[in-house]
């Protein structure tokens, strides 16, 4: 397709074309369900994060992860539910934009299967207030939809699973809180829960007549419930009837032939119920959490046919909670919104603070992002992210990098490593002792002593006069040192030599590999050597002379048995590896790589249970294969560039899980999530070699050397992006970085409603100072910022008086902060006359969004000290939120009219109209790509470009903001920052390629790239060519799901974006898939793999 254009003119700025990919996948919870889904026999948790499902499996160990998968829309529904003659459950989901699908596991495949999907809009009916609202028939008859005011959507299921055509009835209640089906009723039942024009709320329940496609009167109804009553429970049978959960209290509701209507009430404190999770199967038991994430207990005592009485049990606190599953023996999945989600144990015993409640597991969430702010705190060009995330007693502040960092234990400078290994003092030793170093003409051995520090040792057995090719522990309490002329045996208890081997006359030992008892080794000319170690005994069982000579070798078990190794790996000078049978050295395959670069590393290993051959080249790429591990066949190739020199792999374990660090000039860790390879950098310059040193002082740790030292260090947790925790238990609202003091400043608020900022040390991340706010005074803004003619930078804070009667603030406060001796400092404040909700520094004075004004001060200076003068303002927006500036230039983001660009114009000392976007769209994040560019996110979910006409020729042209590109993200962007993520590294095509990083409120960090064009042109056929391949979960449309829409209109696709997720996912497409597309593109797999690898390192 043709790129777009500006009224027919060609856009020469880069910044029109946008990549945008997600760097932190979300991680707000807000849908979960237990079922078997994946088989009879299996109990799996599935959690919806809005745009993303995880499908969990309940193992004795905890939650195993199964599956993880992106869904073209916002997830408004989902539930499980099992139709008429199947064995497993079926998985029910709804989208905001009225999508809906049903789905199916596939034991075979692995794959989310299709069995019916389709759209449920209708062109006429008002949106419901209360959101959409998806419920199932619990025997499985009917799926009922409430989606507009008035209506209700019914879809029939048949017999046999099948699926009917929907039908609507009119449904009198207009203002629906919550709608539920009935358990044990001959038709479908719902039960309706209503507020009237008097904003009294009551329920009616209603059978569903499948014949005349209508309502019947239902068994009851009960006028004039707790105000505040907001979710209904359906009680499953012998009990039926349904509870509803007010602010005050709980009412049991049922109907009997013998007793007629039976109503049960139990009271409780005043509070919001969020969420809440079924117990036992006959409804005896459930699970209600609070805003506040206190937990309870509602128990219902019956006779096994009618309930007798209602009882509200206190369990204790955890994380505010918007979902909750039972999954089996008091284990408890609580999914939140507002904070990290948690798995908790309910005890019978009280702990020592009067808590049944205990943490077994928590689960990261960065939701809601409220702002955030990028800081290259090293200098060394990548950004570390800090958020201020969570609501209430959840908020925190999460400090965000790239990549996995070495925490170093100890250092010490060893200049011209050439290799090192871990030994234990002896077979039946858990920890290692030693570290064996070795360099070009010498070996020294490394001991920890009783003062746990590392000291030089002998190991009389061992050479310490030649450089060491291999060496490990292995049968009969034995030691191994290669050398490359002797294979030394030595008794680990004495360390006396007890046996040796000698390669022929003339050739020397290169490269060697052992496990166990057996060991592989290569001498010069293509000598493959196989040798079976015995106590005191070296056995050469079998030698094989190859064409070529060899460059590595490895030989690993990923067979069945871990103590036999059954087939070992040899790279070749000439660019092949050959997999051979042990101990016959019987070729198996022979996999040639092709190009003109040998294989320096190679390794075995199997991940999550799949065994993988990584191959490693001399110019930074590496190879991954899927291996049989009987056969030895090798599948699945895909190569990817690591750095830009040899590599050395090298296995190591952390947290009971086994890893592949990758030494080269870029560090990389190999691992596999969802059983899918990933492979995160190192924070750590060039690394020549890695061992595992899993010693008693320094446990799961690792040798490294770096540089002209030797590191001994343990690694952060194994992932892309790493994230620290910085509990507030408070509100975070804002936050600002200043470089001159070294401190960020925090705006918060606390449960009392009292306003603070709060300062904190950028090295220690530690609370310093905390400055209080007045009396129902709340921080709306801050920002660090230097005057004209004041060397000194101070940190600005906006605030508003927040009054219950007043619907926007009318008065509000900028203090001008200083830090001196770790502690904020009032230089001097100015009040206005409503809310400050934006700040920026600009051109030596300051510029503030006051409500609906843009007013500038110039810092002046009076008897002394220092004041803020308005100079002027701008009038002309409903509530001007969101201001960035650029040279003269200031945009403004308005709560309902969208963009506008103003201009200073410093020598008439006004500030003047000269552009906007005349659509009405209601923005919530704002930011310049550059001079003539501008990026906007609105309240629907939608990114915006927009673009200035600077050289139209009228005047009303000139006054237009064009749209340059539209683009439906999915996520509710609440800010945008400059930065990058990752380092730049100059020989990398992605280098000059500029970065915006935003978060949202469901937790995601995303990145947005603007493009040349050619690339961008690139990209978008790829795109196209991939969505042929690439089928959206449940049959939802790609093109669709990101094409821009609001209520006002929907536009067919997306405009000047890419989808840099969709395009991510060409690395992990099988071959056959890589081909098809490549044909389709009319490009080699490889370059397509190369130019998407360099997109992956934008984050």
């Amino acid at each position: 397709p043709p790129l777009a254009s500006l009224s027919g003119r060609r856009l020469r700025a880069m910044s029109v074309w946008n990549y945008c990919v997600t760097a932190h996948k979300p991680t707000n919870v807000t849908h979960s369900v237990v079922g078997h889904f994946t088989s009879p026999d299996e109990l799996n948790l599935i959690i919806s994060k809005c745009t993303r499902i995880e499908l969990h499996m309940l193992t004795s160990e905890g939650l195993q992860p199964i599956k993880d998968v992106p869904i073209y829309g916002r997830i408004a529904t989902m539930e499980l539910f099992r139709p008429p003659g199947e064995k497993k459950d079926w998985l029910f989901i709804l989208t905001e934009r009225y999508q809906f699908c049903v789905l199916k596991y596939n034991e075979h495949t692995g794959d989310l299967e299709t069995k019916v999907k389709g759209p449920v809009n209708e062109k006429v009916g008002r949106p419901t207030d209360q959101g959409q609202i998806g419920v199932i028939d619990p025997e499985c008859r009917v799926i009922g939809l409430h989606l507009y005011d008035g209506h209700f959507k019914v879809i029939p299921i048949g017999d046999k699973g099948d699926f009917k055509d929907a039908f609507n009835i009119r449904l009198e209640e207009l203002q629906v809180i919550d709608i539920d089906f009935l358990h044990g009723c001959p038709r479908p039942t719902i039960a309706v829960l209503y507020q009237d024009p008097k904003e009294m709320r009551h329920i009616k329940t209603y059978e569903v007549n499948l014949k005349e496609k209508d309502f019947a009167e239902g068994p009851f109804s009960q006028l004039n419930l707790d105000p505040g009553a907001a979710i209904v429970i359906p009680v499953p049978m012998p009990l039926g009837g349904v509870l509803v959960v007010g602010e005050s209290n709980v009412v049991y509701l049922n109907y009997s032939k013998v007793h007629g209507q039976i109503m049960k009430a139990i009271s409780m404190n005043l509070t919001v119920t969020k969420a809440y999770g079924r117990v036992d199967a006959d409804g005896s038991r459930y699970l209600l959490s609070d805003q506040n994430g206190l937990l309870n207990l509602l128990a219902l005592d019956h006779d096994c046919e009618h309930v007798t009485n209602l009882k509200l049990e206190q369990l204790g606190k955890t994380s505010s909670a918007s979902t909750i599953s039972y999954l089996d023996n008091g284990v408890v999945y609580i999914g939140s919104c507002t904070g990290d989600s948690q798995l908790v144990k309910l005890n019978t015993d009280m702990d020592a603070e009067g808590s049944f409640v205990e943490v077994v597991d928590t689960y990261t969430n960065l939701g809601p992002i409220v702002d955030l702010c990028v800081v290259d705190l090293e200098h060394q060009g990548q950004g570390l992210v800090v958020t201020c995330s969570g609501v209430g007693k959840d908020g925190s502040l999460r400090i965000v990098r790239n990549g996995i960092g070495i925490n170093e234990q100890a250092t010490v400078e060893l200049p011209g490593i050439k290799g090192m290994w871990s030994l234990r003092s002896g077979s039946q030793e858990v920890h290692d002792q030693y570290l064996l170093v070795t360099f070009i003409c010498e070996t020294r051995i490394l001991a920890i002593n009783a003062e746990d520090e590392l000291d030089e040792i002998e190991i009389a057995g061992f050479a310490s006069d030649e450089q060491t090719v291999f060496c490990f522990n292995t049968c009969h309490n034995q030691l191994v040192q290669v050398t490359p002329n002797l294979v030394r045996l030595v008794s680990a208890p004495t360390g006396q030599l007890v046996n040796q081997w000698t390669p022929p006359a003339g050739f020397q030992i290169n490269v060697a590999s052992g496990h166990g008892s057996q060991l592989l080794l290569a001498t010069g000319g293509g000598n493959l050597v196989y040798i079976e170690i015995g106590e005191a005994e070296l056995r050469e069982v079998k030698s094989e002379k190859l064409d070529k000579e060899i460059s590595c070798l490895d030989m690993h078990p990923i067979g069945p048995n871990p103590d036999e190794v059954t087939m070992a790996v040899v790279g070749l000078w000439s660019m092949e590896v050959c997999i051979f049978a042990l101990p016959a050295l019987e070729l198996l395959v022979k996999e040639n790589l092709g190009g003109e670069v040998i294989p320096r590393s190679v390794l075995f290993c199997a991940f999550e249970g799949t065994p993988y051959l990584l191959v490693a080249l001399g110019d930074g790429h590496l190879f991954n294969f899927v291996v049989d591990p009987m056969s030895g066949v090798l599948s699945d190739s895909k190569k990817i560039s690591l750095g830009t020199q040899p590599i050395t792999l090298s296995k190591f374990r952390s947290k009971n899980t086994t890893h592949v660090f990758a030494a080269s000039d870029r560090p990389t860790v190999i691992y596999s999530s969802n059983k899918k390879l990933l492979y995160s950098n190192v924070n750590l310059r060039e690394v020549s070699h890695m061992c595992p040193f899993n010693s008693a002082s320094f446990p799961d740790s690792m040798a490294i050397s770096v540089e002209n030292n030797l590191t001994i260090g343990t690694t952060d947790d194994i992932q892309k992006l790493h994230i620290r925790t910085i509990k507030l238990n408070e509100q975070p609202r804002r936050i600002c970085h200043q470089e001159t003091s070294r401190t960020f400043a925090v705006c918060t608020t606390d449960g009392n409603d009292n306003g603070f900022v709060r300062l904190m040390d950028s090295q220690t991340f530690e609370m310093i100072h905390p400055y209080t706010l007045e009396s129902t005074e709340f921080p709306c803004s801050v920002t660090s910022c230097s005057f004209a003619d004041d060397p000194n930078t101070y940190f600005v804070v906006g605030t508003a008086y927040v009054r219950m009667e007043e619907t926007e603030p009318t008065r509000g406060r900028i203090l001008v902060l200083s830090v001196e001796d770790d502690k904020l400092h009032l230089v001097t404040e100015f009040e206005t006359k409503g809310a400050v909700y934006n700040l920026n520094a600009f051109q030596g004075k300051l510029l503030a969004g006051i409500n609906a004004r843009i007013q500038l001060f110039r810092w002046a200076q009076c008897d002394g000290t220092h004041e803020l003068v308005p100079e002027c303002s701008h009038h002309g927006n409903i509530l001007a939120l969101y201001v960035v500036v650029r040279g003269d230039f200031i945009i403004v983001g308005d709560l309902m009219k969208s963009m506008s660009l103003l201009m200073y114009k410093a020598e008439e000392g006004v500030i003047e109209d000269r552009a906007r976007d005349y659509h009405a769209n209601w923005l919530t994040a704002v930011e310049v790509l550059d001079d003539d560019t501008f990026l906007a996110a609105e309240n629907s979910f939608n990114l915006i470009t927009l673009h200035k006409n600077a050289d139209a020729t009228t005047d009303e042209e000139r006054s237009k903001l064009e749209v340059a590109g539209e683009y439906h993200l999915g996520e509710f962007v609440n800010r945008f920052r400059h930065g990058s993520l990752v380092m730049r590294l100059p020989d990398s095509e992605a280098a000059n390629i500029p970065t915006l990083i935003y978060g949202t409120v469901n937790g995601v960090i995303g990145v947005i790239a603007s493009l040349p064009q050619d690339l961008y042109a690139m990209l978008l056929r790829l795109q196209t060519s991939m969505n042929k391949v690439v089928h959206g979960v449940g049959g939802l449309s790609h093109a669709q799901w990101r094409s821009f829409s609001n209520e006002h209109r929907t536009s067919e696709a997306a405009q000047n974006f890419i989808d840099g997720d969709l395009i991510e996912t060409f690395l992990d497409l099988t071959r056959d898939e890589m081909e098809e597309v490549s044909r389709a593109m009319k490009m080699p797999v490889e370059d397509l793999c190369k130019k998407v690898e360099e997109l992956t390192r934008l984050h």
